[in-house]
């Protein structure tokens, strides 16, 4: 299992000496994720927080109609859960589901609780990685207030062209509140330009 990504992301975000990051990332559990299968399903309990070292997952949810409405996707060097789930160990309104065969690296919560003592800058690590999911979500909730379908289907593919390439048109449509349909139809507009 290598760590030398992970490693890399909290360095990115945090100070830790050579042996609090040692230690730090000791505390995660390597898991293989094949195409299609679950890493967490709508009901469970999220016992995680994860690290993307390699494929691409999506967040979402089946609300009482059937409908699925996509909150994220995940790839390689992103981090995944259900943190209102994980945090506060209740049942999870989320399920991840892996697109592609994915490998994941694991923390649970009584190891990040044991670690936040151990070493206090890791909490402060998942402070700022917090706010900046927060700040997306932020953005994400304004675009979808203020932008046209058009215009949001064009920053998302802007954004994030890696994993725009590894959707279905429905998984697309889903994160972009829009039918399948009228995603084509954008598709189309857009070529015919």
């Amino acid at each position: 299992m290598s760590l030398d990504l992970l490693k890399q992301n909290i360095t990115n975000n945090c100070k830790l000496s050579a042996k609090e990051l040692d230690h730090f990332s000791a505390s995660f559990y390597s898991k293989s994720i094949a195409k299609k299968e679950y890493l967490l399903q709508q009901g469970e309990i999220c016992k995680f927080e994860g690290y993307v070292t390699k494929g691409c997952f999506r967040v979402f949810t089946i609300d009482q109609q059937g409908k699925e409405h996509v909150l994220y996707f995940a790839v390689k060097d992103w981090w995944i859960t259900d943190i209102d789930s994980f945090t506060n160990q209740n049942t999870s309104f989320l399920s991840i589901q892996a697109l592609e065969d994915s490998k994941v690296l694991l923390i649970n919560h009584t190891d990040k609780e044991r670690v936040y003592k151990e070493i206090p800058a890791v909490e402060k690590l998942f402070r700022i990685m917090t706010q900046k999911t927060l700040v997306s979500l932020q953005r994400r909730m304004i675009r979808n207030l203020s932008e046209t379908a058009d215009e949001r289907y064009l920053n998302f593919i802007d954004t994030y062209p890696e994993i725009a390439q590894k959707l279905t048109n429905l998984q697309l449509a889903s994160y972009l509140g829009i039918s399948h349909e009228f995603l084509s139809k954008i598709r189309n507009k857009i070529v015919l330009k």
